[in-house]
């Protein structure tokens, strides 16, 4: 077992980082959290389907998708500073030009490609691999306040975004929730976001206090070859395919029953709340007990949050519980999988193979939202894909469950994981 002390000594000496790193992955899904309160004012203006808005988010996370383990290789090779910081602008940039969407499909789409570029320089290999560069005895916490970026998202950009667009119209929403997000993150990322990257492509001297770390692993075909890369994979693809649509629908899925927008958005930011509960507890037990374990039963959970919306989807109540649960499970997926990533595959080529196990999330992102949408169009009513959501949350818990104990490609002991 490693030692409380050694866990001290990391947050000594890095506590800043994985709260700024928290900053930039909440950037990387600012569009993802940030859609479902402009999903009807875009229907009203240009008579759209819900299906077709979310198409724009499809174009986008299947580009990144695509791309997730060459950027994770670039990270491997250059370090994630500097991709990060070129990230945030263009992300934050892409996402501001949405509001000059003209109401032909072509322009979304295009507009979306923009946004996929972004996206390519936010993903969360880049700010996970700076993280577990630097934390190892206290990996799972450091894991989880930097994915907490996420509930950021979730519980912040459905509130501004609703209320820029009640005060000032959807154009302008977009442009004013990405330029203020911007002007709030990148000043303390370009001051505070260092790894060991950086340190291991210095010329070290004898007089060096920070000699260059070793990152121990496997390599990219020992890790393409392991049985866990492909568990992952499905437990990453079909986890997010459900939750981000459900996500992404929420509000939509809440007004529907009759709430109001701004309340609908209130309750949705419960999502966005308890993720933060459900991230930081989950960090807590990954540094305890058996990784694979903690993550299935959490992927599990989610099953009663859709049942209550399928009892009664306009109780408040119900509302309320079904938002706190899917916050819960969102807070703590991100976490399971970037954690058990480290521990069988180890640091040397992690940006490579957690991007391949992004490129998975991203999929399931980019196809959720799709699906509910087309459901909703389709039967005028998301108890379909509520259905499907439980079938396919209970696989991917079958996926992890099915991982057993982990072994220690990092170096590190495996007998608590």
């Amino acid at each position: 077992m490693v030692t409380s002390k050694s866990a001290m000594t990391e947050w000594r000496s890095y506590w800043f980082l994985p709260l700024v790193a928290a900053l930039g992955y909440a950037t990387s899904v600012l569009h993802v959290y940030s859609l479902g309160p402009f999903i009807e004012p875009l229907q009203q203006e240009f008579g759209w389907s819900r299906a077709q808005i979310s198409s724009g988010l499809t174009i986008a996370s299947i580009v990144s998708a695509l791309f997730c383990i060459p950027i994770g290789i670039l990270v491997d090779r250059v370090g994630p500073r500097r991709i990060g910081l070129m990230g945030i602008l263009l992300m934050c940039a892409s996402v501001a030009l949405l509001s000059t969407a003209t109401g032909t499909k072509t322009n979304w789409l295009l507009l979306w490609v923009g946004t996929a570029i972004g996206t390519l320089w936010v993903q969360a290999t880049v700010w996970t691999s700076a993280v577990t560069s630097r934390f190892e005895s206290s990996r799972g916490l450091a894991l989880a306040i930097t994915l907490s970026g996420a509930a950021i998202s979730a519980t912040l950009f459905p509130l501004i975004a609703t209320w820029l667009i009640g005060e000032y119209g959807w154009r302008v929403a977009f442009r004013g929730l990405s330029g203020l997000w911007c002007l709030f993150v990148f000043p303390f990322l370009f001051l505070c976001f260092h790894s060991a990257h950086e340190e291991g492509k210095k010329q070290t001297t004898a007089a060096s206090q920070a000699p260059k770390k070793v990152l121990k692993g496997l390599t990219l075909s020992e890790g393409l070859r392991s049985p866990a890369l492909y568990k992952l994979l499905m437990a990453s693809g079909l986890f997010s395919f459900t939750a981000i649509g459900i996500v992404v629908h929420f509000v939509p899925i809440l007004t529907d029953r009759g709430a109001e927008p701004l309340a609908a958005a209130g309750i949705a930011s419960l999502v966005g709340i308890f993720s933060i509960i459900g991230r930081l507890g989950t960090g807590f037990l990954l540094d305890r007990f058996r990784a694979h374990l903690i993550g299935a039963t959490a992927f599990l959970i989610p099953l009663l949050g859709c049942s209550l919306l399928l009892l009664d989807g306009s109780n408040p109540v119900y509302q309320a519980v079904a938002a706190a649960i899917f916050g819960l499970t969102l807070g703590s997926e991100v976490d399971v999988i970037a954690y058990l990533a480290a521990k069988y595959f180890g640091l040397k080529n992690f940006g490579a193979l957690y991007g391949s196990l992004v490129m998975a999330l991203s999929l399931g992102t980019a196809f959720g939202p799709l699906v509910a949408g087309a459901v909703f169009d389709h039967y005028n009513s998301y108890a379909l894909f509520l259905q499907l959501t439980m079938f396919l949350m209970g696989l991917s818990a079958i996926a992890l469950f099915s991982l057993g104990s982990t072994p220690s490609a990092d170096g590190s002991e495996a007998v608590a994981h």
